[in-house]
């Protein structure tokens, strides 16, 4: 019975072990920086699902302000560059602690094969959502 104990014992360290890698391993990637040109740069997280000719683009921009931002369709790419500032009063406080990244933002979302055109976007919740229409050969 004890080798049975230490065995359980171990598979729920190793259970708890992996857990704990996916979840660096998620915060890692949510908060992944990145290098645009010579500016450090963070890359918001995306979410991309296909329906029957279209796509839904989901970037999570938390209190980045909706006019700090620019969408283009480069290549077979759907762009996202701008900027998440600091609050006002953060220049009068000493910063004690600074997780969520600020400045520069830009993330590149490369498309299933095809050409596309955005045909909606809207600002919902600190995501923005980008739905995209596959255009047809003639257009």
């Amino acid at each position: 019975m004890a080798i049975r104990s230490v065995r359980s014992i171990h598979l729920m360290w190793s259970h708890a072990c992996d857990a704990m890698d996916r979840a660096d391993r998620l915060h890692r990637q949510f908060f992944r920086l990145g290098q645009v040109g010579h500016l450090p740069a963070w890359e918001p997280p995306v979410d991309l699902f296909e329906g029957e000719g279209e796509l839904l683009v989901r970037i999570a921009l938390p209190d980045v302000d909706p006019g700090n931002f620019k969408l283009s369709l480069v290549d077979s790419a759907l762009v996202l560059a701008g900027r998440r500032r600091l609050p006002p009063e953060a220049a009068r406080w000493k910063i004690h602690q600074l997780e969520i990244p600020y400045g520069r933002l830009e993330r590149r979302v490369a498309l299933p094969p095809g050409q596309y055109r955005i045909a909606a976007h809207r600002y919902l919740n600190g995501c923005l959502e980008i739905q995209l229409e596959r255009k047809m050969h003639d257009e």
